[in-house]
C-alpha cells in the first residue's frame, strides 16, 4: 500500500519546538519532490516548505512566515521526511501535512500524489 504516515504533533508552549515525520511506505521517497502543508481553521491549506528530488541539487524553499524557524529534511535511510519546528507562535497552530509529488520539483498543491493523514499542532500557553 502507497501511503505516507505521519506523527509527531501535540501542544506546545510559544517558543517551544515540535518535530513532525512522515513515513513513506510502497515508495521510495528519492524519487519525488517533497512538501509540507499546513491548514488552519477557517483557512486554506498552505505549502510551507518543499524540496526537489534527490537528484536537484537545490535547497528546500520556506515562506517568510517560518523562514528560520522550521526545517524540513529527508532521510534515505528510513525512507521518511522531517519537519523541525522552532520558536513556535500561536499563528502557526495547524493541522499539518506531509506531501509527496512524483516530480523533480516542487509543484502546486493540487498535483501532489501522496498525503499524510494531518497531524494537529497547537501552540498556546
Amino acid at each position: 500500500q502507497l501511503q505516507l504516515v505521519g506523527s509527531g504533533g501535540g501542544l506546545v508552549q510559544p517558543g517551544g519546538s515540535l518535530r513532525l515525520s512522515c513515513a513513506a511506505s510502497g515508495f521510495r521517497l528519492d524519487h519525488y519532490a517533497l512538501g509540507w502543508f499546513r491548514q488552519a481553521p477557517g483557512k486554506e491549506r498552505e505549502g510551507i516548505t518543499c524540496i526537489g528530488s534527490v537528484d536537484v541539487d537545490d535547497s528546500p524553499y520556506y515562506i517568510d512566515s517560518v523562514k528560520g524557524r522550521f526545517a524540513m529534511a529527508r532521510d534515505s535511510a528510513k525512507n521518511t521526511m522531517y519537519l523541525q519546528m522552532n520558536n513556535l507562535k500561536p499563528e502557526d497552530t495547524a493541522v499539518y501535512y506531509c506531501a509527496a509529488v512524483k516530480s523533480r520539483f516542487c509543484s502546486p498543491l493540487e498535483l501532489y500524489d501522496y498525503w499524510g493523514q494531518g497531524t494537529q499542532v497547537t501552540v498556546s500557553s
